[in-house]
């Protein structure tokens, strides 16, 4: 599927909540490869192709009750005195899981680390590359498989008091983790959806701002669901992500500020790594005792060694700055078996009884 680079699929019903005041059919959008801002951009250029999921429809249809209870709720959240109920707290979970999984952007990276395996290998690795749908479907079927993975994850929502807005991007569901990023015991390993410390964040409107974090290391005080912010440091804090996980286009509601936007992009610009993956590749050092070795070596090295290893490493970008809502639990704590497997959430350590799992207290 052909596309130009600085076109990018999201839900109509997402954008929607960015776009023009009385201009539905438009939104405003900041390309930061270009450092160009686009007033009035079209909304149906921005939304999911036909078909993107695949002609027999299967994977749309399978997503369609998904997205109509988002829209519900996103209905529901807006209005006077709504407090977020732990059935919301679900939706708003699995929508950002869904959202995280099947944006262009991050189907884009996928055929990038395909492309890169198969050339670092070479030979018979051809049957790693994917095309653009392709991947789609993939994201999609593996999100159908793990839909409940954020289900344990503490929900809240951010009531926006500032006088700037939240924005958001081609790529708006954001998956960080303030622990694995700060802490030495967690140095050099990267975080997945199980991970202890993960942080999820996601634009609802220029006002409003689901946060999902690990209660057993983050207490974010919040009301009936709700927390305000008033500082523009925090909101500033919470865009940053953006800027890091986009991949070419922030999206607007208001351009009257486009010096402030443009600077705080600038601010942000170096933390963005040039890679949002590595691999490393490995092949047989030695066998002693039935039991096998390997080392790490590069790819030209490891290029047509039948008996070699790839592994794919996350790049995480480090925020400037983290919301101060964001504060470390007292005697927090998360699962290790000081395996590759890094630090889990007590969830996920249930589910593998029998690997040696065991509770470490992170935070005094």
């Amino acid at each position: 599927m052909a596309t130009n680079k600085n076109q990018h699929y999201v839900p109509q019903c997402y954008l929607r909540e960015f776009s023009m005041e009385g201009a539905n059919s438009a939104i405003n959008l900041f390309n930061i490869d270009r450092k160009k801002f686009i007033a009035c951009a079209p909304i149906k250029n921005q939304c999911s192709k036909n078909y993107f999921y695949g002609k027999d429809l299967r994977i749309e249809k399978a997503l369609q009750p998904i997205e109509g209870e988002y829209s519900s709720v996103l209905k529901a959240i807006s209005k006077p005195g709504y407090c977020l109920t732990d059935d919301h707290r679900r939706v708003l979970a699995r929508f950002w899981l869904l959202q995280n999984m099947r944006t262009e952007a991050a189907s884009r990276r996928s055929i990038l680390l395909s492309e890169e395996m198969s050339e670092g290998l070479g030979g018979d690795a051809v049957n790693f590359k994917v095309e653009l749908e392709e991947a789609v479907q993939n994201s999609m079927n593996a999100f159908i498989h793990n839909i409940t993975a954020i289900d344990d994850l503490k929900v809240c929502l951010i009531k926006n008091k500032s006088n700037i807005d939240f924005i958001t991007s081609d790529d708006p569901a954001v998956l960080t983790n303030k622990w694995y990023l700060v802490d030495d015991r967690a140095a050099g390993k990267s975080f997945g959806f199980g991970s202890a410390g993960n942080v999820v964040l996601l634009p609802l409107t220029p006002k409003i701002f689901c946060l999902g974090y690990d209660g057993s290391l983050y207490n974010v005080s919040h009301k009936k669901g709700w927390l305000e912010i008033k500082d523009e440091q925090d909101v500033q804090a919470l865009n940053e992500h953006q800027f890091l996980n986009c991949r070419a286009n922030i999206f607007v509601r208001d351009l009257t500020d486009k010096d402030k936007l443009l600077a705080a992009f600038e601010c942000t610009e170096n933390n963005r790594p040039e890679s949002r993956h590595k691999i490393n590749y490995a092949i047989l050092d030695s066998i002693e005792d039935g039991e096998k070795t390997y080392k790490c070596v590069s790819a030209e090295e490891a290029r047509g060694v039948v008996d070699s290893m790839v592994h794919c490493q996350r790049i995480d970008a480090n925020p400037n700055l983290w919301p101060k809502q964001i504060r470390w639990r007292p005697r927090g704590f998360a699962y290790t078996n000081d395996s590759g497997a890094g630090f889990i959430r007590q969830e996920l350590a249930k589910t593998m009884p029998n690997e040696g799992f065991r509770k470490e207290r992170i935070n005094k």
